[in-house]
């Protein structure tokens, strides 16, 4: 279809769904009050601070959101491409005089480059084509301040609304496109001395917990990401650190190569049982709230809920993992667990969210780890808990082999006693450190005999060279721990 036969579709798809500017009509839904009493404050709650910013608000509609973030911004530029959504939100809202309504086509929209700390969008992508899309996502990357958010909201894979519509125009998309889109989009731009190349990190994406409760409905989705200078020191020069997971450690076939040796739901070490060890150090209670950083595909947390009672929110930079850990949730139909996809130095907790942060071999990955301490501490309520088991590393100097697995994984390691030190420093009372390297050794030997009792299993659900790449990786682990540079340490500490 040609471009301008496009826009005039969604033109006249949404002239017939505008005539009265309701939230039913703009939802296409008929049960869009109930929706919007849980879902509104669900929305806002996932959004950076907004007092004093400077918004850009795509696809306002009648003001549904307008009027919550017009309260706390310096300034809201509300556009819409429907006339009579513009004049209603105009009439609810203008008396605040800080704010523009803007009746326009979003494909035509231009503004100053670094104008904006936060866009904000709700259902305004899926009327988009692909060719469409991709060019506004690299104006709204201009359009934002170094640092700036982007908040989007779309229905992936099918239609939610009940509201009959004649024909519709609508591109359902997967998320994986949408990830595709975000986090390939690059913007140039000088300033005056040197060229800087800017691009969206993740912060986070996860589904709308009011659809799912609602509906049983899997398919809102939402994305937070933050424009930040592009970097070529990724490994394998991936322009993002979750494309790299994503495409190289934890492509979908790794993850459950993965799965098959540590256990059903399981990609950390020791599985089942390990999981089992350090959940009984924690003496949950029904009702509390877990963080799980690094989640996986879930094993952990279905056993906390399933055992205990508690509420738990898994997040993991990898999509890859957390799109399985919602496809076994869907199967499990526990609503106490919840997934995201989000970067837990860039995602923001209110001080006193959780009773427990629980993370099992995943911080290696992350540089700052004092500060990631100091923001566990934060979100821990008084008297919370926190539980980590992490690859570390021996003394220094390092073998050859060991420094080039460690560069080519992009970890960053520290001796157990030194990562119990920053614990420490975040804050962090009854700091318990326990280096498990003997326990990690029998685990691997272990792994290696369940490996070799299955070869034929395994060849047959995987590959030979599948089953090969796992007995190799297993058994150079081995080595390393034997020899003294790899470690595994066990951590757990209080929040006074």
């Amino acid at each position: 279809m040609e471009k301008g036969a496009e826009r005039q579709n969604m033109t006249e798809f949404w002239k017939e769904h505008s005539q009265n500017a309701t939230v039913e009509e703009m939802m296409l839904d008929s049960n869009a009050q109930v929706l919007t009493q849980h879902e509104l404050p669900e929305i806002l709650s996932l959004l950076p601070d907004l007092t004093d910013k400077d918004i850009l608000e795509l696809g306002s509609g009648i003001g549904r959101y307008t009027c919550h973030l017009i309260q706390k911004a310096h300034h809201v530029t509300a556009v819409d491409f429907m006339e009579k959504f513009v004049e209603k939100n105009r009439a609810d809202n203008s008396h605040h005089n800080n704010a523009d309504f803007i009746q326009a086509d979003v494909t035509l929209l231009d503004f100053d480059k670094n104008s904006f700390d936060l866009i904000f969008s709700n259902w305004l992508m899926m009327y988009l084509s692909n060719e469409e899309l991709s060019s506004l996502v690299t104006k709204i990357l201009s359009w934002l301040k170094p640092g700036g958010y982007l908040f989007f909201r779309e229905s992936c894979f099918h239609q939610s609304g009940d509201n009959k519509r004649n024909f519709n125009p609508t591109n359902y998309r997967s998320p994986a496109i949408y990830n595709e889109i975000m986090l390939s989009a690059q913007w140039n731009e000088s300033d005056g001395t040197k060229k800087k190349c800017f691009g969206f990190d993740m912060v986070l994406s996860k589904p709308v917990q009011t659809y799912i409760k609602m509906k049983k409905n899997q398919n809102q989705v939402c994305w937070l990401l933050q424009k930040s200078p592009r970097s070529t020191t990724q490994p394998g020069g991936f322009n993002t650190f979750q494309q790299f997971l994503d495409s190289q450690q934890y492509t979908r076939r790794g993850i459950l190569r993965y799965e098959k040796m540590f256990g059903s739901g399981y990609v950390s070490t020791g599985g089942p049982k390990t999981t089992k060890e350090f959940v009984d150090l924690l003496n949950l209670t029904p009702g509390q709230k877990v963080l799980d950083v690094g989640c996986g595909i879930g094993g952990g947390d279905f056993y906390m809920a399933k055992n205990f009672r508690v509420e738990v929110l898994g997040m993991d930079l990898s999509s890859n993992m957390v799109d399985i850990a919602i496809e076994r949730a869907v199967q499990e139909k526990l609503a106490l667990v919840q997934f995201e996809v989000a970067d837990a130095t860039k995602r923001g907790f209110p001080e006193s969210s959780f009773d427990v942060v629980y993370s099992r071999d995943t911080i290696l990955h992350i540089s700052e780890k004092l500060d990631l301490f100091k923001r566990f501490h934060s979100w821990l309520k008084p008297g919370g808990k926190l539980l980590i088991s992490d690859y570390c590393c021996g003394e220094k100097p390092w073998s050859l082999q060991f420094v080039e697995y460690v560069k080519q994984r992009g970890y960053i390691l520290y001796t157990p006693q030194r990562y119990g030190q920053m614990l420490e420093e975040a804050g962090f009372a009854n700091v318990h450190v326990e280096d498990r390297t003997a326990q990690f050794i029998e685990v691997i030997q272990d792994e290696l005999l369940k490996a070799e009792a299955m070869r034929e299993e395994f060849t047959e659900e995987f590959s030979l060279e599948d089953y090969d790449a796992i007995v190799n990786g297993w058994t150079e682990k081995l080595l390393r721990c034997q020899k003294g540079d790899q470690r595994w340490g066990l951590f757990y500490a209080t929040k006074n």
